[in-house]
C-alpha cells in the first residue's frame, strides 16, 4: 500500500462514503475484533473528533471571511479618504503647488507635453 499524502484533503464523497459505512457497520450486531483501531467505540470517538474538527473551521472560516471583508472595507474607506484629501489639496493650492506635490500629486508643469506625431509621406 503506498505512503498516504495527509496534506492534501480527502475529497468529501470519500468521506461520505466513510460515514455511509460507518452507519452500515452499526446494523451489524455481530460485529467484534480485536484491532483496536477498528473497534466501534473508535470509530464512533473518530467521527466525533472529525465532527467537532469540522464544526471548529466552519466557525473559524466564518469569522475570517467577517475579518477579510471588515479590513477590505477598511482599505476602500482610508483610499477614498485618501483620494478626496488630494482632491481638497489641489482645490486649496493648486495643481502645480508644493504641497500637491508632497501628497503624491504630479506638479501640472512638470507634465510631459504629449508630442504630435509628423504624418509620414507615402512612397508612391
Amino acid at each position: 500500500m503506498p505512503a498516504q499524502d495527509r496534506t492534501r484533503r480527502l475529497p468529501s464523497q470519500a468521506i461520505n462514503q466513510d460515514i455511509t459505512s460507518l452507519h452500515g457497520l452499526q446494523t451489524i450486531s455481530s460485529y467484534d475484533t480485536t484491532r483496536a483501531d477498528a473497534s466501534v467505540a473508535k470509530l464512533q470517538q473518530a467521527y466525533q473528533a472529525m465532527l467537532v474538527s469540522q464544526q471548529a473551521e466552519t466557525e473559524k472560516l466564518t469569522l475570517y471571511r467577517a475579518a477579510a471583508d471588515a479590513a477590505r472595507f477598511a482599505e476602500w474607506e482610508f483610499h477614498n479618504a485618501i483620494l478626496a484629501m488630494k482632491e481638497v489639496v489641489r482645490g486649496q493650492y493648486g495643481s502645480d503647488s508644493d504641497q500637491a506635490q508632497a501628497v503624491g500629486l504630479k506638479k501640472k508643469s512638470e507634465r510631459k507635453r504629449p508630442n504630435r506625431k509628423k504624418p509620414v509621406a507615402m512612397a508612391s
